[in-house]
C-alpha cells in the first residue's frame, strides 16, 4: 500500500529531529522554509526517511521516482517517501575538491549566489597607509632641509663696482656700440626705401650723433608730459622749451621716428616668404635689439636668493596676432612678457615676449614651460627660491624645481589636480580669521589660511607654522578692534618677496619713454628703452650702496641720462674741417676810420702809437698797409723765415 503524501509543520520537524537521532544540516535557502539535509553517518541510523524540499526549477534536482517501492510510515509524522535505497548523488569532477562541493539540492538564486567568487575582506600585507586629512595649527610639521646658496657668481652687480660709473655709461651696457650701428644702418636703409617708394620728406643719413640727440629728446619726453609732441618745438609759452629745438628740427625728429628699424630689410623680406609655415618668426624685425637687451640683463647682474616670476603688459592697440587680452592686469590689451626678476631690487633678469602656443607649452602647459624657458640653471646655480603665483604654481613643477635644487613658494588654485581633495577635518562652516589647514605631501607643503578670505598656498622651503602672526582688524561683539592673528610662514615670505616684476612695473610707469606709433615693432623699441633705463637706475643703486655713497632719485638719474646723451652726440660729431685760407688783408669795418688797432710789427719794434683798420684773415693779426709803410709784407716774410729756421 502506498504511503500517503501529508504536510507538516517546522515545529513538527524540529520534534522529529530530536526523536529521531538523525543529525540534520541546516542551511538558509531562498524559500521561506528551512532546507533540511540529511547527513549519513558511519554506524549507520534510519535512512528510511527523506525530508522533501519544495520543488524548484534546478535541473540537477531529481524527485523520488514513484515507480520505487513503498515502506510502512508512520502516519502521526510529517510527508514522508519509503525507499529501498538513498538517492544518487551526482558525480564530482576529478579535479574538484570535496569539501568545496556544495550540495545539489539547492535554488537557483542560491547557486548564483555562491558561483561569484568572494571577496576578500583582508588588508594588503605591510603597514597601514596613513588617511589624508588636514591638519591646524597645533600640530607639529616637520622642518624642510633647505638648499645651500650656491649661485654661479656674486649676487649684484658682475662688473668693477669700485670704478665710476655714470647714467650714460651704465645705459651703454644695454644700448651697445654694435646694436646701436645696426640700428642707424637698417634706418637708414630703410628711409632710402621710402625715398625710393616716392614718400617726399627730407632726410640726410642718420649719424651716431643724430641718434644720440634723438634718443635725448625720446627720454626728456618721459620727463616732460606734454598732450601734442609738436608742442615740444613752439615757441610761444607755455611751451617756449630751449630743448629740443636749440639742438634738432622738428622736421629731422619725425623723419627719424618715421625712418626708425631695427631689422635687416633683405632678411625681413626672406622671413615674410616663410609666412604661415613653422620656419616663420614673428618677432624678427626686433630680434637684434630683443637679444642684446635680454643677454645684456642677463649678463651685468646676479640675482640675489629669492626671485619672482609674472607677466607683464605692454599696452598695444595694433591688429596683430602677438597681442593677447589680461582680464587680471591694470592693462588690459597689449604684448605679453613672462618676466624674471629679482625680489630685492625690481631688476629685470630675463624675460621673454609671449608669441602664442608652442610644442613645449602644449605638451607641458604654459605655465609649466614658461617658468622653465626662463630658469637657465647652469648660469643661475643652485639653492635659489622661485616666487610665483596661481597661474604657474603645481606639484608637478614644484617637485621638478626640487629636483634641480630650487625652492620654490607660490599661490595655488584649488581646482589644481593635485590639490588635496579631502575634507576630513577641513575648516568648519564659518571659520574664523586666522584659522589655517596644512598637509604635506613627500617634499611639498600645501596651506589653507583664512584671511578676509580663504588663500590656498603651495611650496617646498617652509614649515606649516611657526608661531609667525600679523596684525588684523578683527570685529568682535560689533566693535572692531586691532588684534594679532596666526599666519603660515608661506604667507609672509610670498608677500615679502613677490614683489620684484611688480616693483619693476612701477619704476617703468613712474618715467616712460612710450611714443604713439601703429608699428608694433616701435613699441617695443620703446619698451627696451625703458627696460634698459630702469636697470641702468638699479645698478647706479646697487654701486653706490657697495661704495658707501647716497644715489640719487630715479628723476635725477634721468635728467642726467638726457645731458650726457646730448654731451656725447656733440662730442662724437667729427670736427668740421676748416677751409684752407690765404693771407690777405681785410678791414675790420666798412670805414676805414673805425675799429682801428695796434699794428704788430709796429708794437714789436717798440713803436706802440701806430694803429691800423687792416688785419690779415688767414693769421687775424693787425699789420699795416700804406702807399709809404707796408708792415703786411714785412711780417709775413719774417713768418716764413721763422718757420723754415724751425723745421730745419
Amino acid at each position: 500500500m502506498a504511503s500517503e503524501n501529508k504536510s507538516c509543520k517546522t515545529e513538527e520537524l524540529l520534534e522529529i529531529s530530536k526523536d529521531s537521532e538523525v543529525e540534520l544540516c541546516v542551511e538558509d535557502s531562498s524559500s521561506d522554509d528551512e532546507d533540511l539535509i540529511q547527513v549519513d553517518k558511519e554506524n549507520g541510523s534510519d535512512s528510511s526517511y527523506e525530508i522533501l524540499l519544495p520543488q524548484s526549477d534546478d535541473e540537477d534536482y531529481e524527485p523520488p521516482s514513484p515507480s520505487s517501492p513503498a515502506q510502512p510510515s508512520e502516519p502521526d509524522h510529517c510527508q514522508a517517501t519509503q525507499s529501498t535505497s538513498a538517492p544518487a548523488v551526482p558525480q564530482l569532477p576529478e579535479s574538484s575538491n570535496n569539501d568545496d562541493y556544495e550540495q545539489p539540492l539547492q535554488s537557483p538564486a542560491k547557486r548564483k549566489a555562491k558561483s561569484k567568487p568572494a571577496r576578500s575582506k583582508s588588508r594588503k600585507s605591510g603597514p597601514p597607509e596613513q588617511e589624508e586629512m588636514w591638519r591646524n595649527e597645533k600640530v607639529e610639521d616637520r622642518n624642510p632641509e633647505p638648499f645651500k646658496f650656491m649661485p654661479s657668481r656674486e649676487p649684484g652687480p658682475t662688473f668693477n663696482k669700485t670704478a665710476s660709473w655714470s647714467p650714460l655709461s651704465l645705459f651703454q651696457l644695454f644700448f651697445s656700440v654694435p646694436v646701436v650701428q645696426t640700428i642707424i644702418q637698417n634706418t637708414n636703409a630703410n628711409a632710402a626705401r621710402r625715398k625710393a617708394a616716392g614718400i617726399k620728406f627730407q632726410w640726410t643719413d642718420l649719424t651716431v650723433k643724430d641718434f644720440y640727440i634723438f634718443l635725448a629728446i625720446i627720454v626728456f619726453t618721459g620727463l616732460v608730459s606734454i598732450h601734442h609732441r609738436a608742442d615740444y618745438w613752439k615757441r610761444e609759452w607755455p611751451y617756449n622749451f630751449h630743448f629740443p629745438q636749440e639742438y634738432m628740427s622738428r622736421n629731422r625728429f619725425e623723419a627719424i621716428m618715421w625712418s626708425l628699424h631695427l631689422s635687416n630689410l633683405k632678411d625681413d623680406e626672406e622671413n615674410q616668404k616663410k609666412r604661415n609655415t613653422p620656419q616663420y618668426d614673428r618677432l624678427f624685425k626686433i630680434k637684434p635689439l630683443y637679444d642684446q637687451i635680454v643677454n645684456a640683463c642677463k649678463a651685468n647682474f646676479q640675482p640675489y636668493e629669492n626671485i619672482c616670476m609674472d607677466e607683464r603688459m605692454v599696452a598695444s592697440k595694433a591688429r596683430i596676432g602677438v597681442k593677447q587680452y589680461m582680464k587680471a592686469k591694470p592693462t588690459k590689451w597689449g604684448y605679453k612678457l613672462f618676466v624674471l626678476a629679482d625680489s630685492a631690487s625690481g631688476y629685470t633678469w630675463n624675460f621673454f615676449v609671449y608669441t602664442g602656443k608652442s610644442e613645449s607649452s602644449i605638451s607641458h602647459g604654459l605655465s609649466y614651460s614658461a617658468v622653465l624657458d626662463l630658469l637657465p640653471f647652469p648660469l643661475l646655480g643652485q639653492g635659489y627660491t622661485l616666487y610665483l603665483d596661481n597661474f604657474y604654481t603645481s606639484s608637478a613643477l614644484l617637485q621638478h624645481l626640487h629636483k634641480n635644487r630650487f625652492g620654490c613658494c607660490g599661490t595655488i588654485k584649488k581646482t589644481q589636480s593635485d590639490f588635496p581633495r579631502t575634507e576630513k577635518n577641513d575648516f568648519p562652516k564659518r571659520a574664523e580669521r586666522g584659522d589655517m589647514r596644512w598637509i604635506r605631501k613627500d617634499e611639498v607643503l600645501f596651506v589653507k589660511w583664512i584671511n578676509t578670505r580663504e588663500i590656498t598656498m603651495c611650496s617646498t622651503v617652509h614649515r606649516a607654522f611657526s608661531g609667525k602672526t600679523v596684525q588684523r582688524r578683527v570685529k568682535e561683539a560689533g566693535v572692531w578692534s586691532a588684534k594679532q592673528i596666526p599666519v603660515p610662514d608661506a604667507v609672509l615670505d610670498y608677500n615679502k618677496n613677490m614683489r620684484g616684476v611688480d616693483l619693476s612695473d612701477v619704476l617703468i610707469r613712474y618715467y616712460s619713454v612710450q611714443q604713439k606709433t601703429k608699428k608694433w615693432y616701435k613699441t617695443f623699441f620703446y619698451h627696451f628703452m625703458d627696460i634698459a633705463i630702469v636697470n641702468s637706475f638699479i645698478l647706479h643703486k646697487e654701486i653706490c650702496r657697495s661704495q658707501g655713497r647716497e644715489p640719487v632719485t630715479q628723476k635725477k638719474f634721468w635728467e642726467h641720462l638726457a645731458a650726457e646723451m646730448l654731451s656725447f652726440a656733440v662730442g662724437s660729431a667729427p670736427a668740421a674741417p676748416s677751409p684752407t685760407l690765404t693771407c690777405m688783408p681785410r678791414y675790420y669795418s666798412s670805414d676805414a676810420t673805425q675799429s682801428r688797432r695796434y699794428c704788430r710789427r709796429c708794437l714789436d719794434a717798440g713803436i706802440p702809437r701806430v694803429k691800423t683798420p687792416i688785419y690779415c684773415r688767414a693769421c687775424n693779426v693787425p699789420l699795416c698797409l700804406t702807399s709809404k709803410k707796408n708792415c703786411f709784407e714785412h711780417w709775413h716774410k719774417l713768418q716764413e723765415y721763422l718757420s723754415s729756421v724751425n723745421v730745419h
